[in-house]
């Protein structure tokens, strides 16, 4: 049976290598799993420890600082300027262009929009 004194040696090898590569990445990883399961993660208990003092306690941002941002990768004009934006930024500005200017020029244009939309 592999002991955690064997696991943190082997740990400490591939930590102490000079020229790590993926080879050595991929056993630091193993090593580190095996020894979280077989022993428990130091880190982690301390941090159920924590945790366990202060309940209640949420990492969630409250409602008000989790507003999303756009994740949109584009090389467009459109999508460079909307890319990391709050969305409640963006929105008002996309509703008044599609209901104010598409609606009033382009109504065949819109209630494909629309119809793309609800599908």
């Amino acid at each position: 049976m592999i002991t955690e004194h064997d696991l943190q040696e082997a740990i400490s090898e591939c930590l102490g290598e000079r020229s790590p590569n993926a080879q050595t990445c991929i056993k630091l990883a193993a090593f580190y799993t095996i020894r979280d399961e077989l022993f428990g993660n130091p880190n982690q208990l301390a941090t159920v420890a924590e945790n366990a003092a202060a309940p209640g306690y949420s990492y969630s941002p409250p409602p008000d600082e989790a507003e999303k941002t756009i994740e949109y990768f584009s090389d467009t004009e459109f999508g460079q300027m909307v890319e990391g934006r709050k969305a409640s930024e963006v929105w008002p500005v996309v509703d008044e262009l599609v209901t104010e200017a598409v609606r009033n020029l382009n109504p065949r244009l819109y209630d494909a929009f629309m119809r793309k939309l609800r599908n």
